[in-house]
């Protein structure tokens, strides 16, 4: 078995809106379940019943975090899963009792688990409007507004962009929705909300809520959906009657208990962290734009979650850029993780106004609950080096 990285080098992690280190307290509530406690939920012996037990304990803890009731939340394998079956069941539920109601609202920006199940829709006959955003990144409330009429079934909006960090106008939104197409659903995408801004204020308005555990600190292939009492969705996968059988399965408790301890100390942290990361995150932008002559930052400053930074070098591909970066132990990335190693430009810069060459010379670097100064004065001397090493080759 090869060592890790961690083994060989000391890397400097800033790619946390990809993943983010699982906090202690999120593992040690796990082990139980990995370990003695390993009963089906489904069933009704004692064993069983411990594992039920626990696991309604994490959806009620879960449920708190989120402003929703315990009975609204549904548990699912992670964000794209539940963006999925929000979108897609969504639709197919109010174009089931109403065929003329046909039309679904998106975000250009969203992310890809959101437009990929619009382009689904769209093979399935729905009209689906992508609504523009500006170049700071945020979506233009005007023009989302002429999409909406009485045939939308669904709108979704993210709460925070993935790529650039950037909050957007739910409750603006919501508005809009509620006054134009009264009986849509309106969905929203939290996952880069949850570990910085009070989520459960933020997504009030929204009729379902997606969230994804391994974004702050929890385990990958964890994740909910808060889908509010009255709305409907359509299951879209069969089975049994699981998670109020719109997602069927023997549900993972260890991964449960981990999302409510992550949520929880997530929680509990959150002003206080977000406004330590965020200081770190200021003094990385002003570093690099100083170090690095012409660099830029995408994404409104004055509109971004704390450890999101979306930077451009003039002259640098992204993905060479990201090699180098890796070879000197700092890990960041090109836009989404979904999207990593993708050699097409980022579809978030684009709706944005950027020009395709822009867009490929910028990268995201995110910090999280475990960044320290130390990463930052490592970046701040690895990165502008890189970029200088980059630049000087493209002149010869």
């Amino acid at each position: 078995m090869p060592p890790s990285p961690s083994r060989t080098r000391a890397v400097v992690y800033l790619d946390h809106a990809a993943t983010t280190l699982p906090r202690p307290a999120a593992v040690e509530a796990m082990l139980p379940f990995l370990t003695r406690v390993y009963g089906n939920p489904s069933g009704a012996h004692g064993v069983a019943r411990a594992a039920k037990t626990a696991l309604e304990e994490a959806r009620e803890q879960i449920a708190e975090a989120l402003g929703a009731r315990p009975d609204e939340v549904v548990l699912t394998s992670g964000g794209t899963e539940a963006d999925g079956l929000a979108l897609k069941g969504a639709a197919h539920a109010v174009r089931a009792a109403d065929p003329a109601r046909d039309r679904v609202v998106v975000g250009a920006f969203e992310h890809k688990a959101v437009l990929s199940s619009a382009q689904r829709l769209e093979r399935e006959g729905f009209e689906v409007t992508r609504a523009a955003v500006d170049a700071r990144g945020v979506v233009e409330v005007d023009a989302l507004a002429e999409a909406l009429d009485d045939r939308v079934a669904v709108v979704s909006l993210m709460a925070v962009n993935n790529e650039v960090g950037t909050v957007q106008p739910l409750s603006r939104v919501a508005d809009l929705v509620r006054e134009r197409a009264p009986s849509a659903v309106l969905h929203t995408d939290a996952v880069q909300a949850t570990p910085w801004l009070d989520v459960a204020a933020l997504t009030a308005p929204a009729d379902v809520v997606t969230i994804s555990a391994h974004k702050l600190g929890g385990p990958k292939g964890s994740g909910a959906l808060v889908v509010r009492r009255g709305t409907r969705l359509v299951p879209q996968a069969d089975g049994g009657g699981q998670e109020r059988g719109l997602r069927p399965g023997t549900v993972d408790v260890a991964s449960a208990v981990g999302l409510a301890a992550a949520l929880n100390e997530t929680t509990v942290t959150r002003e206080v962290e977000a406004a330590r990361v965020s200081t770190l995150r200021d003094r990385l932008a002003r570093g690099l734009l100083e170090a690095c002559p012409g660099a830029w930052c995408n994404g409104d400053g004055a509109t971004k979650v704390a450890g999101n930074l979306n930077v451009g070098f003039p002259g640098v591909d992204a993905q060479t850029l990201l090699v180098v970066l890796d070879s000197l132990g700092v890990c960041a990335s090109a836009g989404s993780s979904c999207s990593s190693g993708a050699i097409e430009p980022s579809h978030v810069l684009l709706a944005m106004g950027l020009g395709p060459d822009d867009a490929r010379a910028s990268i995201r670097l995110t910090l999280g609950w475990s960044s320290t100064d130390v990463d930052v004065d490592t970046a701040l001397e690895v990165i502008p080096r890189a970029v200088q090493r980059i630049t000087s080759r493209s002149r010869v």
